[in-house]
């Protein structure tokens, strides 16, 4: 169906200009949410934040008006950096929903083109087919075999059909086009449409919060408890020694501060964002951010044939002549039993063809010299691709009544529906025996006759006669055989589900270097196992074929049921149960119908799979670097608490030496450290060849805490060494707190330094290419100096001039605290 069939031109540029002036765009428009303000308000509500605002309170309502106008600008400094790290997150994740949104097909100019579904104006000429989301309201001009699923508007399953002469002919956006084609009118958009009207939008992405968000969400929530119970402790100590209250108040605020670790959760939503982000520019769309968090643990990898792991360019390989039970190679002078095998296998394509197969009949036709008999025949019935196995039968007339009805699909359907002989169904697949070894994909070609207009409801109660086979060969992409070696390595599985024979498939298996291509299972084999069974031979089958949406969905069940978690790919309609089952669904973005992206978790803009070892290298990335960022968090919280607890509680002679001046410099500081140098920390080489991790894994295990806890204790030795040594030489509370908070500052360096990686050394970190390291370091150093050595700020943090000597021994000391690791790490490389 083109435009010119029904002399339809569109709407020209200007009218569609026009008509969005007066009309608006087709967006759903509610209630502008104010993100700022949300951020806000969410921002205020935690613990850190009413911390901050309760000590610089204290600090104004104590006369202290030099630290509360600090304190008040470091609030100001946090929450621009907290808002502007959501922002950030927020932008990306709209600017992916904006790239997930549906397209469709219009007519403008006489021409079909592609838009985004927002673009539609009233009065446009949308052409839907089967697989696509209906994007506005409209009437029916033209259709063929067209039916709708509209159960989000009235929960009915069952399709619906429509066409342009019943009273049915209106469509309603956010339904489905279930089967056949429809050119339709646009009569509403946006808000006028009746799901506008109800206040639905299907572009919602509903962020639900994973295991891992959980798990940081109760670790934040008990070390706030945590915080809570020595904050009473501290603050009854000092107010028993003291008994001024507000002082007492501010000295516990400042332990307090010292033990939330809000840094953690801010953390976890900067790193999936931006990972979100960073896959989308590598063309790889992730609709739910969430995603990210799991493909590093993808297992299993489901793939299918045609233009995943082939080109997807078809070309006519063999022609099988039942007649005379012959196999012909393509050829510029055809027989006149070849070529009416060839004519009904078009007249089997669609009229416009998209498929690979159906290009190369139509390219063979007209070729053909004949006289091309298209313009005369119009389509008047169709039986779209379906059955088990698949084929599709097509009924064309002329305006004499002469009627072709032309089927085509996989051999086994046409056989099963012509009357052949058991020898005759012999040959038949000998040839197809002989074609598949090639690699070819084979369709079977029959021929039917019938009189009158009431059609059987299904093209199955035909009786065709068989004519004969087409076959076609599409290469394996290039450079699909090392993406396989790549997910091997990796310790990822990778089974072929296929509606192509088993013959077929494995030979072009054996082409790429796929593993155990002999092990194969058909679909009706499939669905007669029971559970058991199932789950026992998925997991050592890896060439599924004759696959249909039932058998797909029982494989990635099986799957999940040994605990695999399982990536798969698919572009049909009938894809969308399986990939919306499967951990990681994804979907072709050239390719793929609308039902596919929208259940799907990724999109491949390219169709290229190589994109998917991108996608999981970077899951495990973040990942990775999360979880360095987190035992950063962890290991530097620890000796901040200690030094405010320990002296207290242990009764030394300055109680006290920081206060929540210092404790807000020092979260300054750890925040971009564990959100901006490690989210942008390169993969470790040896990523991609280690085994995917359990899903059930919990994140803080044992030996990751247990390190973490070693570090940030040993840390805190070597800051309490220093504060006896200070004491010791009768050095002054302020030299005792300068020479402490210097060798914190240099422990935290050395610390973002040492924990680039727990396997690799220092010295093959140092090489990894990450400009904001020397940068944030950079920063501290210099703000650090700044401190100490100008005296209207030294001033202020209660800093005092300290020797050559106690700077050296406080980077020494900082040194050895965090760089005994590297020893660990060797002893790590060496088993």
């Amino acid at each position: 169906m083109t435009p010119s069939n029904h002399s339809l031109q569109g709407l020209s540029d200007e009218e569609v200009v026009q008509s969005r002036k007066k009309y608006g765009s087709n967006s759903l428009e509610h209630q502008d949410k104010n993100h700022f303000l949300a951020s806000l308000i969410e921002m205020v509500k935690e613990p850190m934040f009413l911390l901050l605002l309760l000590a610089t309170s204290i600090y104004f309502f104590t006369g202290k008006y030099a630290d509360g106008i600090f304190m008040t600008a470091a609030i100001i400094l946090v929450s621009t950096i907290s808002l502007y790290q959501e922002s950030r997150s927020r932008n990306a994740i709209e600017l992916l929903k904006k790239l997930s949104q549906p397209k469709n097909k219009v007519i403008r100019n006489g021409k079909i083109i592609e838009i985004p579904s927002e673009e539609i104006v009233l009065g446009d000429f949308i052409q839907t087919e089967e697989g696509t989301f209906i994007p506005a309201d409209g009437i029916i001009i033209q259709s063929n075999d067209f039916s709708v699923n509209e159960s989000i508007l009235t929960g009915e399953s069952l399709a619906v059909f429509k066409n342009e002469k019943s009273e049915i002919n209106q469509i309603f956006q956010g339904t489905i086009a279930a089967s056949g084609l429809a050119i339709c009118k646009v009569t509403a958009i946006g808000n006028q449409t009746q799901l506008g009207k109800i206040g639905n939008s299907l572009e919602s992405i509903a962020e639900e919060k994973t295991p891992l968000q959980l798990q940081i969400g109760n670790f934040v929530k008990k070390m706030s408890i945590v915080g809570l119970v020595i904050f009473s402790i501290v603050w009854g100590i000092n107010f028993y020694n003291s008994g001024i209250f507000l002082d007492s108040l501010l000295k516990a605020l400042t332990l307090a501060m010292s033990i939330i670790p809000e840094e953690i959760p801010v953390a976890f939503t900067t790193f999936m964002a931006l990972g979100a982000w960073r896959l989308m520019k590598m063309g790889i769309i992730v609709k739910q951010t969430k995603t990210v968090e799991t493909l590093g643990s993808a297992t299993v990898i489901c793939t299918d044939k045609t233009g995943t792991i082939t080109e997807n360019k078809m070309s006519l390989a063999q022609l099988y002549l039942f007649s005379s039970n012959e196999i012909a190679n393509p050829k510029e002078q055809y027989s006149a039993d070849e070529k009416e095998l060839l004519t009904i296998s078009m007249w089997a394509s669609e009229p416009i063809p998209f498929d690979g197969m159906e290009v190369a009949l139509h390219d063979a036709y007209s070729k053909l010299d004949i006289d091309d008999d298209r313009p005369h025949f119009k389509l008047i019935h169709e039986y779209p691709l379906g059955g088990n196995p698949p084929m599709m039968t097509h009924i064309f007339a002329n305006q004499k009544g002469t009627k072709i009805i032309a089927a085509k699909g996989a051999p086994e359907a046409i056989i099963a529906h012509s009357n052949l002989s058991k020898p005759e169904i012999q040959k038949i697949n000998d040839a197809i025996e002989s074609m598949s070894k090639k690699g070819f994909r084979v369709l079977g070609v029959g021929i039917s006759e019938f009189s009158g207009q009431n059609y059987p409801k299904t093209q199955q109660e035909f009786s065709f006669k068989f004519k004969g086979l087409v076959a076609f060969y599409d290469p394996p992409k290039e450079n699909i055989n090392k993406v396989f070696d790549t997910f091997y390595k990796a310790g990822i599985q990778v089974k072929i589900i296929t509606g192509d024979n088993a013959t077929t498939t494995s030979t072009i298996a054996r082409q790429i270097g796929f593993r155990n291509p002999e092990n194969t299972l058909n679909g009706d084999k499939l669905m007669t196992m029971d559970e058991a069974t199932l789950k026992e031979k998925v997991m050592e089958t890896t060439i599924f074929t004759r696959m249909f949406p039932e058998a797909k969905l029982k494989i990635i069940q099986a799957l999940k049921a040994n605990n695999q978690i399982v990536a798969m790919t698919g572009d049909g309609v009938n894809d969308g149960p399986a990939l919306k089952s499967a951990h990681i669904g994804i979907a072709m973005g050239k390719k793929g119908t609308e039902i596919a992206k929208q259940a799907a978790n990724l999109i491949l803009i390219e169709d290229d799979l190589a994109k998917m070892t991108d996608a999981i290298a970077m899951g495990r990335k973040i990942y990775i670097n999360l979880k360095k960022a987190i035992q950063y968090i962890i290991s530097i919280h620890i000796p901040i608490v200690m030094i405010v607890f320990i002296p207290l509680v242990l009764g030394w002679i300055y109680p006290n030496i920081f206060s929540p001046v210092h404790i807000i410099f020092l979260e300054i500081i750890m925040g971009p450290t564990c959100s901006i140098i490690y989210e942008n920390e390169p993969m470790e080489s040896n990523l991609m060849i280690q085994k995917p991790r359990p899903f059930t894994n919990t994140f803080f295990n044992l030996k990751e805490i247990t390190i973490s806890i070693v570090q940030g204790l040993i840390i805190t030795l070597g800051l309490l060494i220093v504060y006896q040594y200070c004491l010791r030489e009768n050095c002054t509370e302020s030299v005792t707190r300068t020479v402490v908070f210097l060798t914190l500052i240099t422990s935290n360096i050395f610390l973002t330094l040492a924990n680039r990686s727990f396997y690799y050394s220092i010295f093959t970190t140092i090489r990894y290419k990450n400009n904001l390291v020397l940068f944030i370091i950079g920063i501290t150093v210099l703000i650090t100096s700044l401190l100490l050595f100008i005296p209207v700020f030294s001033h202020f943090f209660m800093f005092q001039a300290v020797s050559t000597m106690q700077i050296g021994m406080s980077i020494l000391v900082g040194f050895v605290s965090v760089f005994w690791i590297e020893i660990y790490k060797a002893v790590k490389r060496r088993k």
